[in-house]
């Protein structure tokens, strides 16, 4: 076992390996206070929960300018500049929520979060392709994935003991391992574009011939549909992460101690599981598959309705994960399959981008069922909301197309 650890470590650089210590401890700073965020900021403001809600949606929002940016930064300053300022702009956010008071204070933190957030996120992944060759990715990014769900496993358990006796603690732990890794960075990594430098200029060129290129994806009509039921069906998810929290929290009075063992469940499960289940799902077709990770998805928003304690909601979590494990790498498999090489990269782009709306919308549609009608309306128009996409998704998985639309589904 030893020795398949050390293979392990010799096969990457070892920049990659401060890379991966350092998504360990900045998710599990960043995972202490994110899921009681909004139990947080309903404290200290006082206000209606649609209200409240509108900041995860102003840093999504936030995110998807940000995201739009991001690659061209990278690309242009480095990867290792854009890396280390979002590290550290989060660091520094995180210790001024500490002392946030009002809503406008919120907003303009969340905004901040949001434009860091991407920033880290496309440095991280083009350094990463940078320095492993791409036979090699497919296993780096996993190894990565793994170590952000373990310490995700890690940061909300921990989180919630601290917020129940002081959230002072949760910042401090979230906003220092945003900076530990910044250092990390900074003294241990070296830029990785410089070597790029030639590989840009053909790209330059190819992205000149393929300036529509988006264009191109847009004109995939039955392409089009698949990312906007998906992200249609993604919002009941993104409901139950951003607004159980605060539901179980004011509703039937789930300490933040307790709760934290909820997402540290789903990240446990992520780690465990994830393979045996793509082992299972990798065998049938992928549209019929996502629709089916979509329905099990809805099933575990709507199931929250039925719940009223400690156990139910760490039950709707169990079932929503499963859908997760099904939806997250089938979705990402049949976009790699349906787009034509020279646009994978927009067809990827254009799939986060749902996701990055299902985030945006989550929280306002969530927000107004609980003060329009009842709390428990949340859960009902998730799974209403995730049904239209089930629906939807089976549909287009049906033979019947016209071959001006690409919508075969690939093995």
């Amino acid at each position: 076992m030893l020795q398949k650890v050390k293979n392990l470590y010799n096969e990457y650089p070892q920049q990659y390996w401060v890379m991966i210590a350092g998504v360990v401890i900045s998710t599990a700073g960043g995972s202490m206070i994110w899921p009681f965020l909004l139990i947080y900021a309903s404290a200290k403001l006082n206000m209606p929960l649609s209200t409240v809600a509108t900041l995860i949606s102003i840093n999504a929002g936030t995110g998807l300018l940000s995201s739009f940016l991001a690659g061209t930064l990278a690309d242009k300053v480095g990867r290792k500049v854009v890396m280390n300022f979002s590290l550290t702009l989060s660091g520094i956010v995180y210790f001024f929520l500490m002392r946030a008071e009002t809503y406008p204070q919120f907003v303009i933190l969340m905004i901040l979060v949001g434009l860091s957030n991407p920033l880290y996120q496309v440095g991280a992944d083009a350094m990463l392709a940078d320095m492993i060759p791409s036979e090699k990715r497919t296993d780096a990014y996993a190894v990565s994935r793994i170590a952000n769900n373990a310490a995700f496993a890690l940061g909300p358990a921990v989180g919630g003991f601290l917020a129940a006796s002081s959230y002072n603690l949760a910042f401090y732990g979230a906003a220092i391992g945003y900076l530990i890794y910044s250092l990390l960075l900074f003294f241990l990594a070296r830029e990785t574009l410089e070597k790029q430098k030639a590989s840009a200029t053909q790209m330059i060129g190819q992205e000149a011939k393929g300036q529509d290129g988006y264009a191109q994806v847009f004109r995939d009509k039955g392409y089009v549909f698949f990312v906007s039921l998906t992200s249609i069906g993604l919002i009941a998810p993104s409901i139950l992460w951003i607004l159980m929290p605060v539901y179980t929290n004011t509703n039937f009075g789930i300490p933040e101690n307790l709760y934290g063992w909820i997402p540290t469940t789903n990240a446990l499960m992520c780690v465990v599981i994830q393979y045996p289940v793509t082992q299972l799902t990798r065998h049938y077709k992928t549209l019929p598959v996502t629709a089916l990770g979509m329905l099990i998805y809805a099933l575990g928003v709507g199931s929250v309705a039925l719940m009223s304690g400690f156990n139910g909601f760490w039950l709707s979590m169990v079932i929503l994960t499963f859908g997760e494990l099904v939806v997250v790498p089938t979705a990402s498999k049949y976009v790699a399959d349906i787009a034509p090489a020279n646009l994978r990269g927009r067809y990827m782009s254009v799939y986060w981008l749902g996701w990055g709306l299902a985030r945006m919308l989550a929280p306002l549609i969530g927000g107004f069922l609980n003060d329009a009608i009842a709390p428990r309306a949340i859960w009902i128009g998730g799974l209403i909301i995730g049904l239209i996409s089930v629906t939807g998704l089976t549909m287009l998985s049906l033979p019947r197309r016209r071959p001006s639309e690409p919508l075969s589904d690939h093995h």
